[in-house]
Parts: C-alpha cells; structure tokens; sequence
C-alpha cells in the first residue's frame, strides 16, 4: 500500500530525499567537519578544501558548486536518470549542512557545532562523535537512495566509469573515497590543523566511518534482517514437514531433488521463518534427524502471510 502511494503521489519521494537530505546533514556538519573526519566522496572533497581555505569558504556552498557540473556531466552522458530528484538531494544537503552550521547570512546563531553535547563528545568521547556521524550519514543517505534519488558526487562519476570502463560502481566508489580520504589526510597534516590528534589517526577513524554509513545505507534499503530461509535436506522429510506445519504452525515447500553422493531421490525443504524461531526450527529439525543437512541464509523482505511488509 506505502509503494503504491509514492507511485501515485511522487510528493513522499521528494519530502523523504529532503528529510534524508537534512539528516545527512547534521551528521557532516555537526558531527563530521570540525572533527575533521572526513566521509569520502564530493562532501570529503569540499570538507578539504574548506580546510585549505582557512574554514573560510562553507562546506555546503562547495559541496553545490563541486556537484553541478558532475550533475550536468551525469545528464549529458547518462541521460534524465541523474534528474530533479538528484538535483533536490544536492542542494537540500548543501543548504542544510550550511544552515546547521551557522555558515548561511543572517542565521550565524545557529551553529550547532558549537552546543555543549557536541563540545563535550569532541572532548571527552571523540570515537562515539564519529559513530553518531557515521549513523546520522548512513540513515540519511540510506532515505534517498530509498526514494529513487541521490546526492550526484561520487555516485555519478561511479556510473559514467561503469558505462565508458565497465568499472562496478562499488569499486569505483571505493577508489574515489580512498582518493579523497587520503588528499584530506594530506592537507590536515601539512596545514597541521589537528595538533591533538595525527591526519592518520583520523584516516582510520573516516575508514570507520565509511564501514558504519555503508552498513546503514544497506539496511535503509534493504531492511534490517527480520527472517531466515531454511533449506533442510533430510531422509526423514516427511517427518520434518509435518513438524514444521503442525508444530510451528510455519509453511514450507519441498523440492524434489537428487543427491549425488548417494544418488538418492528425495525432497528438500525450503521454508522461512521469522529470526527469533530459527533456532526453535533447527532444533526441530535435529530432535527429527541429527545427521539433517540444513542451509540458513538471510532474506530481506518476505511477501505472504505470516510476514510484515517492508516499505
């Protein structure tokens, strides 16, 4: 029902990239720039040389400005799928991150990097200001990759380089950030701008930083894992199939198959159930047959009775 009301009122796609947007913001321009932990990407590259000019120039004015030729390369060479809703990511992100940071005319009082929580993280729990940052990223970024946008950068450099190269985007990617990881670690370190703590220390904490947020992204779009998929091979199927249907009151399907070893005919199992029953059903399964072959993997959403829809 939620999917097909964003089909029919594009409205939520926008509102949510906005949100996330802004979500995304607070995560840099709170908790990231002044710690100088840097996410990788268009907003690391304009954290750096909001480093070089002095803290002079706002991270969100550069963000805009490094992202709209990348925007306008992106149309060019892969056409309206780079459209509006990127363009909305980008420059909602840019003003946001400028507006929490006080750095927009006529809103300097604002400044949410300066509030004592955040002082008092920077000075007495440095690694939890990194992990809310990387949190507040990864949510954030994971909302509007969720509704069909992006925030341009790195992800439309990732996909020029795919279609001309076949480089995958996730190597792409990586390579980017590693880039400018290290140019950030380079500027810091030259400039010395962190006496308390050396550019490497912050490199491996922005390398935590990357791990966290691409966790999160995963999870936004994918869903946290709610149920596992079981495969159970056993001679004793008949068995276990009456268990799982009466027992746990669980469906399942059996597939007819073949094992090789034995060249035995048999049918396999295949059934979902929620986390918390999983070991409930192996239990099951080995009170049956403790010699039953059984395959537990993660599944992301389950269409059915029994299961919640995931959005």
């Amino acid at each position: 029902m939620v999917k097909s009301l964003v089909k029919k009122y594009p409205i939520i796609d926008y509102t949510a990239i906005i949100i996330g947007s802004a979500i995304m913001a607070v995560g840099i321009g709170v908790f990231l720039v002044d710690a100088q932990v840097v996410p990788g990407g268009v907003s690391g590259l304009a954290m750096a040389f909001h480093y070089l000019s002095g803290n002079k120039i706002p991270v969100g004015m550069l963000i805009w400005v490094f992202n709209v030729p990348l925007f306008i390369w992106g149309i060019k060479e892969l056409g309206s799928k780079f459209g509006l809703r990127t363009f909305v990511g980008f420059t909602f992100n840019s003003i946001f991150i400028d507006l929490f940071r006080g750095d927009i005319p006529g809103l300097s009082f604002i400044r949410l990097q300066d509030t004592k929580p955040i002082q008092d993280l920077y000075k007495n729990d440095f690694l939890f200001l990194i992990l809310i940052g990387a949190v507040l990223l990864g949510i954030g970024l994971g909302l509007v990759f969720k509704f069909k946008g992006t925030t341009a950068g790195s992800d439309i450099v990732a996909s020029i380089l795919h279609k001309r190269f076949g480089i995958k985007p996730g190597q792409a990617i990586m390579i980017i950030d590693f880039f400018v990881i290290a140019f950030a670690g380079t500027i810091i370190e030259l400039k010395d701008l962190s006496p308390d703590r050396p550019a490497l220390t912050l490199t491996f904490y922005a390398i935590f930083l990357l791990f966290v947020s691409s966790r999160l992204i995963d999870a936004i779009i994918d869903g946290f894992d709610y149920a596992r998929a079981a495969y159970v091979i056993s001679d004793k199927y008949n068995e276990i199939i009456d268990s799982i249907l009466n027992e746990m009151g669980r469906g399942c399907t059996a597939v007819k198959t073949r094992g090789v070893y034995r060249n035995v005919e048999r049918e396999m199992i295949l059934t979902v159930v929620p986390l918390r029953e999983v070991s409930k059903l192996v239990d099951l399964v080995k009170s049956i047959d403790p010699s039953a072959f059984v395959i537990v993997y993660n599944v992301h959403e389950v269409l059915g009775e029994g299961f919640r829809r995931r959005i």
